[in-house]
């Protein structure tokens, strides 16, 4: 799917560029090969036992000086290093683009985007690691357009008899597509009364599955900026979706929650362990990316917005491209869910 204007003599050229670079400075590492993903041009690096990390990230200022790009990015892979030069041509994936890659629809799944492999990546509801999901990102990090192609894709996947939606969207803005879907419980959620009058719903819906040891149809509910929610809603709204987040998964009930900052302190303890599935946007620093991917080491704060994520199933990050949803194909994807 790459496009043609990447060509084999283009890696080349930029590969001898950085080897040239790290061979005036002394340091005992070379190109090892390379690809090129939708959004960069890849190049790996093998680290000698004796080499520091650091000479190589030092070096960015001159990669993208002899390479003529801003925004070069040295990024760990394993026990390897890779440096990261941004394509002249960088293509956005679709959802659709995904569609032509798993011809399949596959029920309870959700489509998430193209790995830095170029493979489809997708998320299983039913999958017993799979309890919840937050959606992390600052501004103009594709966090909204992520958490709608999520819930369209599970959507069209998945017949109203196996799935129903509860949507909370205090803006009136992320997830308005949706506001028709007959997978609705009831109506999105605009107001912390609204809100907390679902949260209710879902924690006795809960309840009484577990007294009758049910789990289906599966319900998702779906929050955009989670952070509002609390800091509005307080702790009746904490302590609900807090039980929820702790008992839901069990009864068939998962929380999918956007949040542009996770704090620990404003989400809880509790309600922050939950969250199985962290997927990542840019984030500003080292320590934001900690909270939001619950794990150290992924430079999510070195991601470059626009769809750029990491997914974090357990302790393994995956680098990914977010698929989204152009506005021309709005009405024909709405128009397919049954």
């Amino acid at each position: 799917m790459a496009p043609a204007t990447i060509t084999p003599e283009l890696m080349e050229f930029q590969a001898q560029r950085i080897d040239s670079i790290l061979a005036a400075h002394r340091v005992r590492s070379r190109v090892s090969g390379g690809q090129a993903t939708h959004r960069w041009m890849r190049y790996n690096l093998h680290i000698p036992d004796n080499a520091r990390v650091s000479q190589v990230r030092n070096l960015r200022e001159e990669f993208g000086v002899a390479l003529g790009v801003d925004n070069v990015q040295v990024m760990r892979r394993g026990s390897n290093l890779a440096i990261e030069v941004p394509r002249p041509d960088p293509k956005q994936i679709t959802l659709a683009d995904v569609q032509t890659l798993v011809p399949t629809r596959r029920s309870l799944t959700a489509t998430l985007g193209i790995t830095d492999t170029d493979r489809p990546l997708l998320l299983r509801f039913s999958a017993p690691d799979v309890a919840h999901v937050l959606v992390s990102g600052t501004t103009g990090s594709g966090k909204t357009e992520l958490l709608r192609t999520m819930l369209l894709s599970l959507l069209l996947n998945t017949r109203q008899s196996k799935l129903q939606v509860a949507l909370i969207d205090f803006k009136h803005r992320g997830l308005a597509p949706f506001a028709e879907i007959p997978h609705l419980l009831t109506d999105t959620a605009t107001n912390v009364a609204h809100a907390q009058q679902i949260l209710k719903l879902l924690v006795e819906t809960m309840e009484r599955r577990d007294a009758n040891q049910l789990s289906s149809p599966t319900i998702v509910l779906v929050i955009d900026e989670l952070l509002d929610l609390i800091t509005l809603g307080g702790k009746p709204i904490q302590k609900l979706l807090t039980r929820l987040a702790q008992r839901g998964r069990e009864a068939g009930i998962h929380i999918v929650a956007g949040a542009q900052k996770p704090s620990a302190s404003i989400l809880g303890g509790q309600l922050t362990a939950n969250f199985s599935v962290r997927l990542v946007g840019r984030m500003v620093s080292a320590a934001d990316s900690l909270v939001a991917a619950g794990i150290a080491g992924t430079g999510a704060e070195k991601l470059q917005g626009r769809g750029d994520f990491m997914a974090v199933f357990g302790s393994s990050p995956i680098r990914f491209q977010s698929a989204y949803i152009p506005m021309a194909e709005w009405a024909t994807h709405l128009g397919s869910i049954r």
